[in-house]
């Protein structure tokens, strides 16, 4: 008799299955000849890491993806793929045949593959006695075995072959097993304690002695999967798109003609696309053959042997689709295949300057300062965070049930937000704020009528003078994007060191320092903080300080650098005025921990920042630089301010376009002396006359 194949399913991601599968081999080998399977084709290695057997693997990695390696004394390993793109080349008889060698070598075949399953995986999946769901006991937990039930349901797979393993990180579970086993109505194998208990190897054990104790089938009868979600399909849907009928809803009548015909042609776009997906695998080593993408002449080439491939396996229907559908067809193949989906089109688009995914079925942009919704669209949850992990994982990043939150930076400077399920209620969201490739100048402002050109002068002498500058605004109303002009104005010679969360700064100087945060690892540890690097930069002999974003206790350390000799620093923070900014300067100093008195911390604010500049984006998207304000000093407890320009809106013209004027306020700025003193030209009059002519905004930045 073959050996015996039993899958294990995580219930949801970080529950302990992959730690759960190598335990029960570590017991399994000592009595019977077995296999390890790692099916997980996010490229977390997670079974190669746990049995410290990268290196085994890598030097046994067959073709360039499939791996066969001796792990664990006895025990036979198979890793499918060493990175997220593998799964892309595996064909289905090499699969078989790895299936048909380990189990005729093995008595006992384990399997560690999350659900829904790959169609690489079909072969162990079909020929599988037994499916182990490995289930935390928590509310989240359950809530989540349940809705694996409905997936391993919906692939054809009985009841009376799923089982429930209980693998508890608390020392007290949330929810009795007897609970859990009434609530998901299946057979309850074993209940692990965390791993530091006493209990826990011996849980281990009976776990084993449950696991190869289970009956098996003589005849395991094929999977029968419905039409609607065909075995390995990754895009199938989980829930039933607006507009489509339910099959309930057809059998019954109760569904009209439209929303019938809207169903069977997505039903059978998505058959289409699976089968196109299988073929152009079999047929093209897309991960080998995309080793170099960072080359645009390989890149180039590739997609023409993807397009030529999809376009002669998409001829044999041409009496099912127009060629319009067709053509779009063969594009959503293609950046599936190799891009970014339903997100291609959109990242072509240079006007794009933000994109907003809120869940598969809704796609927004910001074009112009405006948000728009878009008629793109994700086939399902699944499809999303492929492309989530597609764009995370060269970035060494990764995001699950343990990590939903992802920030991180694309090689093009775009910065990346990613949140999935239980933080994000209505599906995984994504958010990608993009930056133009070209830089926008100092004329293109006065151009748009983002700032007067007097305005811009009074900055650019404000810089060459070394005064220390805030920029203040809301999110996206362009503080970085000025940060940027403005630096422009540092002259050459000066070292500049700029720190930020995640690197958006394009300096056009020569002798720059740039250096980035970076986040804990999946331990919790490695992780370096702004305030750090803020005061680090203070040992390397800088001239200047940026500091892209101050957004917490390094606050503090900043107004430290600014009092101590390195003037001309720049920052941007949120808040909704000039005075809000002091305020929250003020909280961000308190959070650094040391119980300063806030006659204390307003000192430092007074001695230190010299100047704030207010950006707002408009009611028709523009932005504009809308105050600029002098710090005078400090009166008692006080900081005085002395605004000096001021943007007047007068209401919005016949296209709902910003209608208003620049004012001085007739203040006369105490730095003009600061000005003298470093022998910086300034046109003071120019400044002085403004309140003329109505300034329009005829553009946005």
């Amino acid at each position: 008799m073959k050996g015996t194949i039993a899958i294990v399913v995580g219930a949801k991601g970080g529950v302990g299955a992959s730690t759960l599968c190598v335990e029960l081999i570590r017991i399994l080998r000592e009595g019977k000849a077995c296999g390890l399977v790692d099916a997980d084709f996010s490229g977390r290695r997670s079974i190669a890491v746990l049995t410290d057997s990268v290196r085994n693997f890598d030097a046994g990695r067959i073709g360039g993806n499939l791996a066969s390696a001796t792990i664990l004394g006895d025990v036979a390993g198979i890793e499918f793929t060493a990175s997220i793109d593998g799964a892309f080349t595996l064909m289905p008889d090499q699969v078989a045949g790895i299936l048909g060698d380990v189990r005729d070598t093995t008595e006992f075949v384990l399997v560690d593959s999350p659900q829904p399953y790959a169609a690489a995986v079909r072969p162990f999946v079909v020929n599988a006695a037994h499916f182990i769901v490995v289930v935390e006991p928590t509310l989240l937990g359950v809530t989540s075995a349940r809705a694996v039930q409905t997936e391993l349901a919906r692939f054809g797979i009985p009841a009376s072959r799923v089982y429930l393993v209980l693998n508890q990180r608390d020392a007290k579970a949330a929810v009795r097993p007897d609970e859990v086993e009434r609530a998901l109505g299946a057979r309850l194998l074993g209940n692990v304690p965390p791993i530091g208990d006493r209990r826990y190897q011996k849980a281990i054990e009976s776990l084993a002695s449950a696991v190869i104790a289970l009956p098996v089938p003589e005849d395991i009868e094929p999977l029968k999967p419905s039409a609607k979600t065909p075995l390995g399909d990754r895009r199938a849907s989980n829930r039933r798109p607006k507009g489509d009928a339910s099959p309930a809803d057809v059998a019954s009548g109760t569904a009209s003609d439209a929303h019938i015909v809207a169903t069977v042609e997505r039903t059978a776009r998505e058959l289409l696309k699976t089968e196109i997906h299988d073929a152009l695998a079999q047929r093209l080593d897309i991960v080998a053959a995309s080793a170099a993408l960072d080359e645009p002449r390989k890149i180039a080439e590739l997609r023409s042997q993807i397009d030529a491939i999809v376009r002669e396996l998409l001829s044999a229907y041409p009496a099912v689709f127009s060629a319009e559908e067709l053509a779009r067809l063969r594009q959503e193949i293609i950046d599936e295949a190799l891009g970014y989906g339903p997100l291609e089109e959109l990242l072509a688009q240079p006007d794009i300057t933000e994109i907003m995914v809120n869940g598969p079925n809704r796609v927004f942009i910001e074009r112009n300062g405006k948000i728009e919704p878009t008629n793109k669209r994700f086939s399902d949850n699944r499809q999303l965070r492929v492309v989530i992990e597609r764009i995370i994982a060269p970035l060494g990043r990764r995001i699950d049930e343990s990590v939903p939150m992802v920030d991180a930076r694309l090689p093009d400077g775009s910065r990346v937000n990613a949140i999935i399920e239980p933080l994000a209620l209505d599906g995984p969201m994504l958010t990608i704020r993009r930056f133009g490739k070209n830089r926008l100048t100092t004329d293109d402002l006065v151009n748009i009528g983002a700032i007067d050109a007097a305005m811009l002068d009074f900055l650019r002498a404000a810089v060459e003078a070394r005064l220390n500058l805030v920029i203040c605004g809301g999110t996206g109303s362009g503080k970085t994007t000025f940060l940027n002009v403005l630096s422009s104005f540092i002259p050459e010679g000066e070292r500049i060191v700029t720190i930020e969360d995640a690197a958006e700064l394009r300096l056009n100087q020569s002798h720059i320092v740039r250096l980035e945060g970076r986040p804990p690892n999946l331990q919790g540890a490695g992780e370096v903080r702004i305030r750090e690097l803020v005061r680090n930069a203070l040992r390397m002999r800088p001239d200047r300080i940026i500091v892209g974003e101050c957004r917490g206790a390094e606050a503090l350390d900043m107004l430290q650098a600014m009092n101590t000799g390195h003037d001309g620093s720049l920052t941007t923070i949120h808040a909704n005025s000039a005075r809000d900014a002091i305020s929250r300067i003020e909280t961000m100093v308190m959070m650094a921990g040391f119980e300063l008195p806030i006659r204390a911390i307003r000192e430092q604010i007074a001695g230190a920042v010299d100047m704030v500049v207010h950006i707002a984006r408009m009611r028709d998207g523009s932005r504009k630089v809308v105050g600029i304000s002098e710090i005078a000093g400090l009166e008692g407890d006080v900081v005085t301010m002395q605004e000096i320009v001021r943007y007047h809106q007068r209401g919005l013209d016949k296209n709902n376009k910003v209608v208003g004027e620049f004012e001085f306020t007739g203040v006369q700025p105490e730095c003009l002396r600061r000005f003298a003193e470093f022998g910086v030209s300034f046109d003071y009059a120019g400044l002085s006359e403004l309140g003329g002519p109505s300034l329009s905004a005829v553009s946005s930045w």
